[in-house]
């Protein structure tokens, strides 16, 4: 692998690389990566991955190889503080508990002493801590140039460590914000960059998606409000009719998200249009929206902070008016509702064309690489995704050194329901129930619903209580990410029920997790708006949604999710698809096929001598 990324590196070509777990695929593109010289972009799916990469993996290739390249770590303005929000939030005080407030003191003790401002390296204060909302800056609330404090800022710090490393690492979020928004920095490190290298790859084409299109949410709104009341009662205090409006912004953001009575669910605009409701909503927000900007415009010249709320109003203004009477038949408009917030949003269709003109922009190479990017050896869908032209796009997979055969079982129990049946997740948490005991515990629930999440959970915890089982019984949502790991790890017998924010890019090795139970055949739901919408064009392009889109997304997710199950050479586990479509349809075979190399049984009976089998220490299920 690390002698075909070296080809690509030097002859300036595209190369998608899967590697399964254990092949050590960062070391493959890291040292050709060094070895080759020129300026280097490392682009991966999570902040932790960055983390890892950054202070783990390039050192130790780096040492080494005794070369003297130097390394950056550039992350989202988000994950540093702002010396100015920081500043106005102390001596604002308002703060939604004491707990906030003491937070808020830590890290003006941080940012007095830290050299990156990076909040990663602040562990006093978590993550989901709401100091950080106030400690931090976005991209709509950054006053760039004007800022006072815009000498000592930690992202324009980082930015300048980026542009004279021979090496960044970013993430997919900001290497995407950054093509579009020329934003967080790399508009000025891609030209002079020889290799953007994209590890975790299978994600690129849902955020790049995401990035070329367009956001448009309550939240943002309330932080508009937010910042302007702020910023007017330090600036423009006499101005009475400011408040009024920033009041009036507020009241019809939340009236907007309470228009719609779902939660946590997706809508095409064309079936919200017609509720009079949420039409009505909406208008009077765009309303309020420009209200608002009428009377900044009065006051902008007080101060940098109002004329930026200025801007950010025209700018949002202007989003919302081309949300409303946008007809793009490239694009598809949307409503997403949660817990506490609405979103408009424009997705385009296919992004292959935009990311393409992103390829050709300057001879480079580009290297994709994850542990799940073809359907069997097919590498085609994922390269028609992101534009590659399969013709000239050199492709490898190597898989996995593990031995599945032996330390892993794939168990499809017998009897189940169809997955469109009411009683589906109880069905589900019935048949998972004596494999989790058989494994001990031990186990990662992982649904395609955050409802079949709460469901499955739920059955699991009557039926612990009625037997006295007294294994921990996780939920996600209980806790923060991170939290919720560390407690199944430390645990040892734990059960986990999670959804999608579990079935990649977590790693528990050892006996902690021997059991990883999937309720359903990972299909996205096929009302989701931009789903429908992309099956729509692919049947007038005469082609087979099912076949060519729908299914190959299926098996690569699939693939994520068994992946949670073996880390290394010595894990052994059970990985258990509940969904009886994996059997009794003719695409299921296909899914399967694209799993490792295990062995398959439909006997319970089996899997307990598996565990029975791994507890006695006899290393191999007797056939």
């Amino acid at each position: 692998m690390a002698e075909r990324i070296a080809v690509a590196i030097r002859n300036y070509q595209i190369h998608v690389a899967e590697a399964g777990t254990g092949t050590g695929k960062t070391f493959a593109y890291l040292v050709p990566a060094l070895l080759a010289g020129g300026k280097v972009i490392i682009s991966t799916g999570t902040k932790t991955l960055q983390d890892q990469l950054f202070q783990r993996d390039l050192p130790a290739v780096r040492e080494a190889l005794k070369l003297p390249v130097s390394m950056a770590l550039l992350k989202g303005r988000g994950n540093y503080v702002c010396h100015y929000h920081l500043a106005r939030a102390e001596s604002e005080g308002r703060f939604q508990s004491r707990a906030e407030a003491g937070h808020i003191r830590t890290i003006v003790r941080f940012a007095k002493t830290s050299k990156s401002g990076d909040k990663g390296q602040l562990a006093a204060v978590p993550e989901d801590s709401g100091a950080w909302a106030a400690a931090t800056s976005t991209r709509d609330n950054c006053l760039g140039q004007e800022c006072p404090h815009h000498d000592e800022c930690f992202v324009l710090i980082a930015r300048r460590e980026a542009l004279s490393a021979d090496i960044v690492v970013v993430n997919h979020h900001l290497f995407f914000a950054d093509v579009m928004l020329r934003d967080d920095g790399l508009g000025e490190l891609l030209p002079a960059c020889n290799t953007v290298i994209f590890d975790e790859a299978h994600q690129l084409p849902e955020v790049a998606g995401m990035f070329f299109g367009e956001n448009l949410g309550t939240s943002q709104m309330l932080d508009l409000a937010r910042d302007t009341r702020m910023e007017a009662l330090s600036a423009a205090k006499d101005y009475l009719p400011l408040q009024d409006a920033v009041g009036g912004l507020e009241k019809t953001a939340r009236d907007l998200r309470l228009a719609v009575g779902a939660e946590n669910a997706r809508f095409p605009a064309a079936q919200l249009e017609r509720e009079e409701n949420f039409q009505n909503a909406l208008k009077l927000l765009a309303d309020e929206l420009t209200n608002l900007c009428q009377r900044l415009e009065t006051q902008a010249e007080r101060s940098e902070g109002l004329a930026h709320c200025l801007q950010r109003a025209q700018d949002l203004a202007l989003q919302l008016k081309r949300w409303r009477t946008l007809e793009d038949q490239n694009q598809v408009r949307w409503i997403e509702v949660f817990s506490h917030a609405l979103s408009l949003n424009l997705t385009p269709l296919d992004v292959a064309d935009i990311f393409r003109r992103q390829l050709e922009s300057h001879p480079r190479a580009w290297i994709f690489t994850s542990a799940t990017l073809a359907v069997g050896p097919d590498f085609s869908h994922y390269c028609n995704e992101l534009g590659l032209d399969p013709a000239t796009t050199d492709c490898g997979c190597w898989g996995s050194p593990f031995d599945y055969a032996a330390n892993a079982l794939l168990y499809v129990p017998e009897n189940m329901p169809d997955p469109n049946s009411a009683d589906y997740p109880e069905a589900t948490a019935d048949a998972a129930y004596p494999a989790i005991i058989a494994a001990g515990g031990r186990a990662f629930v992982l649904c395609t619903s955050l409802r079949a999440m709460r469901r499955i959970h739920a059955r699991l915890q009557e039926r612990f209580e009625q037997d006295g089982i007294e294994f921990p019984l996780l939920l996600q949502g209980e806790g923060a990410k991170a939290e919720l790991l560390t407690r199944f790890r430390s645990l040892g017998n734990a059960v986990l029920v999670a959804s999608q924010s579990f079935w990649e890019g977590v790693d528990v090795r050892g006996d902690a997790l021997s059991l990883v139970v999937i309720d359903k055949l990972p299909f996205a739901p096929p009302d989701d708006p931009v789903l429908a919408a992309r099956i729509d064009l692919l049947r007038k392009a005469g082609r087979n949604p099912f076949l060519d889109y729908q299914l190959p997304r299926a098996v690569i997710s699939m693939k994520q999710g068994a992946g949670r199950l073996i880390r290394d050479e010595n894990d052994r586990g059970v990985l258990m698809v509940c969904d009886p479509r994996m059997v009794n349809k003719p695409y299921g075979r296909r899914i399967w096929l694209s799993l490792p190399p295990m062995r398959r049984t439909r006997l319970l009976a089996d899997i307990t001598a598996f565990f029975a089998a791994t507890a006695a220490g006899a290393g191999k299920l007797a056939e």
